[in-house]
């Protein structure tokens, strides 16, 4: 049975995808942090982090790095902050999400019903982001 994550993936789920390649994609959270809040999810169902190749793990680090910086520069946060729970969806994926606090990390301040409009400026934001620091080729059409 393909995950919520594979779905998104196949495009049977809308995402706000920011980044595809043949390895990962990266896409919005439904419930973020904050504005801005990225899963990097590999295209190969693994359940858990531990589960992955290290080239895989590697490739999905950069990218995560590279979104991480594009939340500081786009989205004016003091710092990108990361994390692996994979209790969520046993599909792995990498939490990216713009902070101004230690307070960011906490997961029970998710938006249960973020602004709409907010969400799809925060992906055309770092989009452009993404774009200036040179990745363009990985990121998709507005």
């Amino acid at each position: 049975m393909a995950t919520i994550f594979t779905k998104i993936i196949d495009g049977d789920i809308l995402g706000r995808f920011i980044w595809q390649d043949e390895k990962c994609v990266a896409f919005l959270e439904i419930n973020p942090l904050s504005y801005g809040h990225t899963l990097v999810v590999p295209r190969q169902e693994v359940d858990m982090w531990t589960g992955v190749d290290e080239d895989l793990n590697a490739h999905l680090y950069t990218v995560a790095s590279r979104i991480g910086a594009a939340q500081v520069a786009g989205l004016g946060a003091a710092r990108a902050g990361m994390m692996i729970a994979g209790y969520e969806v046993p599909h792995l994926h990498l939490h990216v999400f713009p902070t101004q606090s230690l307070a960011d990390f906490d997961l029970r301040r998710v938006m249960r019903e973020p602004d709409q409009q907010k969400m799809d400026e925060a992906a055309t934001d770092l989009r452009a982001a993404l774009r200036d620091a040179g990745h363009g080729e990985f990121v998709p059409a507005d």
